[in-house]
């Protein structure tokens, strides 16, 4: 994965064409990248976003931001009234105490 300006890209090697190739992940636009070594592929993903801000700015349009900060979450009412539990014990919102506990798992999955 490379990051860059907020922006995510998931890279695969297409063995068949010797490249490495991307998508930008975190927004809907397909903004594409590749290279034949992870420079090359990095340095096309930073230029890709790059162009892609340039577009949005020409059009005047606002580029698709990678992620708003709200999550909508859906769970069972026993286990509701546990995370409720929990972060009144801790002194913290439900928000709060979610934020820390899932950043802190995240982190550990993607390796942070």
């Amino acid at each position: 994965m490379f990051t860059y300006k907020g922006y995510t890209g998931g890279v695969r090697i297409d063995p068949d064409c010797d490249l490495i190739c991307g998508r930008i992940l975190d927004i809907n636009d397909v903004i594409t990248f590749d290279g034949k070594t992870v420079d090359e592929a990095r340095q096309d993903f930073q230029e890709s976003v790059d162009d892609y801000l340039d577009w949005c700015k020409e059009l005047g349009e606002e580029p698709a931001k990678p992620f708003s900060g709200k999550l909508p979450y859906r769970t069972n009412p026993e286990t509701h009234r546990k995370i409720y539990i929990a972060a009144k014990l801790a002194g913290k919102s439900i928000n709060s105490l979610m934020d820390e506990i899932l950043s802190k798992e995240v982190d550990k999955l993607i390796q942070i």
